[in-house]
């Protein structure tokens, strides 16, 4: 270390030099998230041209060798020779952060894209990039190479069309996890700009496939048509969404809402078509205007105003459940907060939505009689569930001095009281759980066996959820308690592990306790506390020599490298393992295998959930039979 501290010390990053430098400042990081945020830049940029009102498709093609090609037919980057810099614009755009038609309102009115960091970005992380722009009967081409331009921006022909194709291959020196994109991920992001912007088309095509896959992405009927695609599978009022839209002081503003048969709320808000996870201003002029305009409509309706008990009235959590709602709203200056920097800050956006609401939903209702009868119905309904659950609770609480439940008598506990070096093993049936305390560590791990079939929760009230003598157990172990009563703070165990068999009963096990955490606790999922063990399917013995496999390709791999007579044992439930097998293969965490429960894909997964488990045949049978040739089934 140099004493010396001078003007000489001081590092100019010029350039995308910053960029490439710490990468993770400007793209979130350089694992899978940051590689796919590369794709969404591109992409942001020609949904502006959408926005603007210049461009109406765009292609997303993954090439083999995963380059990615984005191409729009709008504008064209602009390629003359900037004024105040001597070089062309599109030059500019490609190697300079911060330079872009976004800052001059003249050129767009409202802007997508979170970081806002543009193009320069992608060009900055990739080990080479092509720019091709057509415009003026014209075709311009420019190639860069690590973010640096190879040459100056050359004419290269004759076009009839118009619009931009970025083409780039990602740098693995900065991506050294992978620079593999995920199909799904993409497809789920680009479903959701065509959802938010009706009528643009969107193509998406994997060219890395032996039989290349495409897929059109067009709603003419936007985020009414996101709604109904949520509440797919699933009984609803009114029939076809509720819309709202309008403009105030340049904020433009859609909303669409309908109810279902469920009991959870399911809100999307987005601005300037980023999803602001964490609400904000709008969120908070939607709910404020929900409950004034239910409350006001249920004042001069008599019959229903007899169920509801004395001076009580609905709460935002009576009205909203059911709601499945979609709010988007264009805002020409966002200013954002939260960790994540996706929650709303600016307040003039929550008036100029509570008013809208309130105005139009109000004229809806009026013309509607018989939907507010049924959603007021409804919610009422979940009014009362709501002050029984409370006198229960205030009942238990005076009983038993107690404010929540004690510790089920089946569970045994760990003697740890670090929750983050704790587990709990959820496992099917009395036998298995035998087995899993004689080969668990004590310390760490505690096993709370469930016996019979779980509720489905996703057609169940909250209040029927707290008393289910199936779920209460759960509940009362994992100790933080449900719904919008829930604290991860109080969270008893960090690794909250599904053990069922391996067949049919044990998967359905587990996708009913799936659906109960990610319908009344998602934040467990969200933070990564849930697992699904992988117990082996078989034990292949060879001699002296054991092998445990967890696959059918595995064992036969494994016997075509044995000489002479092995004895293969099928394991077909928990029960049948000796402890101290099931200690080994699925318990320590030495060795076992384990699939971490992540939601890479929200909206994806409440579609999923609704359409597997909601009361509606049809949604799933329509998906069994498409999905049919991958399941493998052992009965």
């Amino acid at each position: 270390m140099n004493g010396n501290y001078s003007a000489s010390n001081i590092t100019v990053l010029k350039g995308l030099e910053a960029v490439r430098k710490r990468p993770g400042m400007y793209i979130g990081s350089t694992g899978p998230d940051g590689l796919h945020h590369l794709v969404y830049e591109v992409v942001d940029n020609c949904i502006d041209e959408a926005m603007a009102g210049f461009c109406d498709t765009i292609y997303v093609v993954l090439e083999k060798d995963d380059i990615v090609r984005v191409d729009d037919n709008g504008r064209g980057i602009p390629v003359d020779i900037h004024p105040g810099e001597g070089i062309s614009a599109l030059e500019l755009v490609l190697t300079r952060l911060h330079a872009g038609g976004k800052f001059d309102k003249g050129s767009y009115k409202v802007s997508g894209g979170l970081h806002g960091v543009g193009v320069s970005c992608v060009n900055a992380l990739s080990t080479w990039l092509e720019a091709i722009v057509e415009k003026d009967g014209k075709k311009h081409f420019m190639e860069f190479r690590v973010g640096e331009s190879v040459a100056p921006v050359k004419e290269v022909g004759t076009s009839t069309r118009r619009g931009t194709t970025i083409r780039w291959k990602a740098d693995p020196t900065i991506f050294t996890e992978t620079t593999t994109y995920n199909f799904e991920v993409l497809c789920s992001r680009l479903r959701e700009l065509a959802f938010l912007n009706s009528g643009i088309k969107i193509y998406f095509r994997d060219e890395r496939l032996t039989n290349p896959k495409e897929i059109l992405f067009q709603f003419e009927g936007g985020i009414r048509q996101f709604v109904t695609y949520l509440n797919e599978g699933r009984k609803v009022i009114p029939e076809e969404p509720v819309y709202i839209s309008g403009e105030r002081d340049d904020v433009q503003t859609e909303v669409s809402l309908q109810y279902n048969d469920g009991y959870n709320e399911n809100i999307l808000t987005f601005v300037n078509d980023i999803n602001t996870k964490e609400g904000g201003t709008h969120l908070e002029g939607f709910k404020t205007a929900l409950t004034v305009v239910m409350n006001d409509f249920l004042k001069n309706n008599a019959k229903l105003l007899k169920k509801m008990e004395k001076e009580e009235k609905l709460t935002g959590e009576d009205v909203r459940a059911g709601l499945t709602a979609v709010i988007s709203v264009k805002v020409p200056e966002p200013q954002f907060e939260g960790q994540t920097k996706t929650k709303l800050g600016n307040t003039e956006v929550r008036g100029i939505i509570q008013s809208m609401v309130n105005e139009q939903l109000t004229l809806f209702f009026e013309q509607n009689p018989r939907v507010i009868e049924q959603i007021l119905e409804k919610a009422v309904a979940e009014a009362a569930a709501r002050i029984a659950a409370r006198k229960a609770k205030e009942a238990t609480r005076r009983k038993t001095g107690m404010d929540s439940f004690g510790l089920p008598g089946k569970l045994a506990d760990c003697s740890s009281k670090n929750p983050a070096e704790c587990e709990v093993y959820i496992v099917e049936g009395d036998s298995a759980g035998g087995s899993a305390k004689q080969g668990r560590n004590p310390k760490i791990q505690a096993i709370l066996p469930l016996w019979g079939k779980m509720l489905n929760v996703e057609r169940t009230r909250i209040d029927k959820v707290i008393n289910n003598e199936k779920l209460q157990p759960v509940i009362a172990s994992l100790g933080t308690g449900i719904g919008k009563d829930f604290n991860i703070e109080k969270l008893r165990y960090h690794k909250i592990i599904i053990m069922a068999d391996a067949d049919v009963d044990g998967s359905h096990i587990s996708t009913l306790l799936l659906t109960f955490f990610f319908r009344y606790m998602p934040q467990l999922i969200e933070h990564g506390h849930v697992y699904i063990a992988m117990p082996p399917l078989y034990k292949i013995k060879h001699g002296k020599k054991e092998h445990y496999v967890f696959s059918d390709e595995e064992r036969d791999a494994i016997l075509a490298g044995i000489e002479g007579k092995a004895d293969v044992q099928r394991y077909k439930g928990l029960g049948e393992m000796e402890w101290k097998e099931l200690k080994e293969t699925t318990m320590d965490p030495a060795n076992r295998k384990m699939k971490k429960v992540q939601l890479t894909d929200a909206v994806e997964a409440d579609h999923i959930f609704s359409t597997l488990m909601g009361e509606e045949v049809e949604p799933r049978r329509r998906f069994i039979e498409e999905n049919a040739i991958y399941a493998t089934l052992d009965v």
